[in-house]
C-alpha cells in the first residue's frame, strides 16, 4: 500500500466515526471535498466500497465495518502514544552512563546530581568506578570524568570542579612511634599505602612540588589498593601514610583522626572535567546532567 494511504485510512476512520464528511473534515482540518476525494482514492485502490453515501447520511459498508473494527483500536493506540509523547516532551527522561573515579563520584558527581535526580525521576544515571582510563566510546559510556590533564584533546570538556591539592596524611597512632617526614625523600623510611593505577601499569608515584621544583617518589608499604577510599580507611586504621585528595582527607584532619605531613610540598592538581565525544549529539537528559555538574566558580 502506498505510504500516503495512511492519511486516507485516518480520513476514513474519522468519517466512519462522525457519520459525516463535514464534521470529519472539520476535525481533520481539511475541506469536505478533499476528504471525499481521499476516501474515493482509497476505495479505488482497495477495490471495495467502504462508505455508503446518501444525500442525508454516510455510513460504513459491510467492508467498511470490518475495516473500522480493525483500524479503530490500532489508531487509538497510536493516538494514545502520540499524546503521551506530547505530554512528556518537556519531561527529561533517559539513561546517562558516566565513567569516573570513586573520589570524583563521591565529592563532585553525587552531591551535584542529588537535586537533579529528585526533580527528574525519569533520568537514570549509571556511574561506573574505573581507574583504567577506559575508552568511553568503545565501552558504551556517554561521558567520562577525569582531571583536566587526562582529557583527550578530541573531546568536549566541561569543568565540573575546582583545582585541588593532594595531601600526605597518617593517623595519630602511626606518628606515635615515628617522626613526621620533612622532605619527600624521608618517605623512604616510612610505611606508605600504595595506589595501583591500571593506566600506568604499576604503582603510582607520589608527586610533590615546592618553589617550582617537582619530585616524584616511589613509596613502599604493606598495602596496595586500586582506589583512594580503601587507602583512606587503611590510613585511619594506622597502617601507614596515604597520599589523598584534600577534600577526602580534610574532614578527618579537622576531627583529629588524621595528621598532615609535608604540607609545604603538597601539589595542586587540575580540577575534574566531564568529557564526551565532540561528534556526539547530547540528549536532553545528558544535557541536564552536564549542566547540573558544571562548575559555577
Amino acid at each position: 500500500m502506498a505510504r500516503e494511504s495512511f492519511d486516507d485510512l485516518a480520513g476514513f476512520l474519522a468519517v466512519a466515526r462522525e457519520r459525516s464528511f463535514t464534521r470529519a473534515a472539520a476535525k481533520l482540518g481539511v475541506t469536505p471535498s478533499a476528504l471525499s476525494h481521499s476516501i474515493q482514492g482509497l476505495e479505488g485502490r482497495l477495490g471495495v466500497r467502504l462508505l455508503n453515501r446518501t444525500t442525508r447520511s454516510v455510513s460504513p459498508s459491510e467492508a467498511g465495518e470490518r475495516l473500522l473494527l480493525i483500524l479503530a483500536p490500532r489508531f487509538e493506540e497510536i493516538e494514545g502514544e502520540l499524546n503521551r509523547l506530547r505530554e512528556t516532551k518537556d519531561r527529561l527522561a533517559g539513561v546517562v552512563r558516566i565513567n569516573t573515579t570513586d573520589y570524583a563520584a563521591d565529592t563532585i558527581l553525587w552531591p551535584k546530581l542529588r537535586p537533579l535526580l529528585r526533580t527528574h525521576p525519569d533520568i537514570h544515571v549509571e556511574i561506573a568506578i574505573d581507574y583504567a582510563m577506559s575508552d568511553i566510546v568503545a565501552q558504551g559510556f556517554d561521558a567520562g570524568v577525569r582531571s583536566g590533564a587526562d582529557v583527550a584533546k578530541d573531546m568536549i570538556a566541561v569543568r565540573i570542579g575546582p583545582d585541588f591539592r593532594f595531601m600526605v596524611v597518617g593517623s595519630p597512632a602511626y606518628f606515635q612511634s615515628r617522626e613526621a617526614p620533612k622532605t619527600p625523600a624521608d618517605l623512604a623510611t616510612h610505611v606508605c599505602i600504595n595506589l595501583r593505577l591500571p593506566t600506568y601499569g604499576g604503582l603510582y608515584a607520589w608527586e610533590f612540588e615546592r618553589d617550582g621544583r617537582e619530585e616524584r617518589v616511589r613509596v613502599n608499604g604493606q598495602l596496595t589498593f586500586g582506589d583512594t577510599a580503601r587507602m583512606l580507611t587503611a590510613a585511619l586504621d594506622g597502617f601507614g601514610l596515604a597520599y589523598l585528595p584534600e577534600e577526602l582527607a580534610a574532614p578527618h584532619i579537622a576531627a583529629g583522626r588524621l595528621k598532615p605531613a609535608l604540607e609545604a610540598w603538597w601539589p595542586t592538581s587540575d580540577g575534574y572535567y566531564l568529557y564526551y565525544p565532540s561528534r556526539r549529539q547530547p540528549s536532553p537528559a545528558f544535557a541536564a546532567v552536564a549542566d547540573a555538574l558544571r562548575s559555577r566558580s
